[in-house]
């Protein structure tokens, strides 16, 4: 049996161990995508979104599982078909759908707990707009403020789009939270819990998407229906 790639603390908090730097990289890949930089008034634009929403969220779960298992995860060699951008579809989406399904309980605690936050927090559409968007335009400034600003929007305006933006925030800023406690473990040689938002009850009512669920799990309060 190979080492745990992380420590269940008595608290609850995990402890990840060192992370591969092909993983490291992996983390800054996969948040790079075409996230709009403004936002029309029409029913296809929020289609793309909701599609990067899933692809994001499908994303993130593959990569943090991967990191969770350690060395007894299947990564294979070449990840295009993970990096690539088209809708999520077809053999693709069951690859990335079973690595997340592999995902430790306490390790998909986190993600959902940060899912739950920025679905009841009044700060949650500017904090998953201004991650998502950074991470998509790391070098271009321009880009990364309209798209922050095109997504905020789209969460304030369309209250049904907040799940699935909150989703896909979720996994990426659990997987790249887990990059940085592992960091920090290497630099100091002590266990660094992974940084993580309380889990709270979600506003009453709130739909779910059946990918939602299939990814993340069932959470009491949301409607999935």
């Amino acid at each position: 049996m190979s080492d745990p790639a992380f420590v269940l603390r008595p608290d609850a908090r995990v402890s990840p161990q060192p992370v591969a730097a092909t993983l490291v990289r992996l983390v800054a890949e996969i948040q790079r995508v075409s996230w709009p930089l403004w936002i029309e008034p029409a029913v296809r634009a929020r289609r793309e979104v909701a599609g990067l929403c899933r692809l994001q969220t499908a994303r993130g779960l593959t990569v943090l599982s991967w990191m969770a298992l350690g060395p007894d995860a299947d990564v294979p060699e070449d990840v295009r078909w993970l990096l690539t951008t088209s809708r999520l579809t077809g053999a693709r989406q069951e690859r990335m759908y079973a690595a997340a399904d592999l995902l430790p309980a306490p390790v998909r605690a986190l993600a959902v707990a940060n899912w739950t936050w920025a679905l009841g927090s009044p700060h949650g559409g500017q904090t998953t707009a201004a991650f998502l968007a950074g991470g998509a335009y790391p070098e271009d400034g321009y880009s990364a403020a309209h798209a922050t600003v095109a997504l905020l929007r789209l969460w304030e305006r369309r209250p049904e789009t907040r799940p699935p933006l909150a989703a896909a925030w979720a996994a990426i800023r659990t997987t790249a939270d887990w990059c940085k406690a592992a960091e920090l473990r290497s630099a100091y040689g002590a266990p660094v819990p992974i940084f993580s938002y309380p889990r709270v009850a979600p506003p009453p009512g709130v739909p779910v998407r059946p990918w939602i669920t299939r990814l993340l799990g069932p959470v009491d309060g949301c409607d999935t229906g």
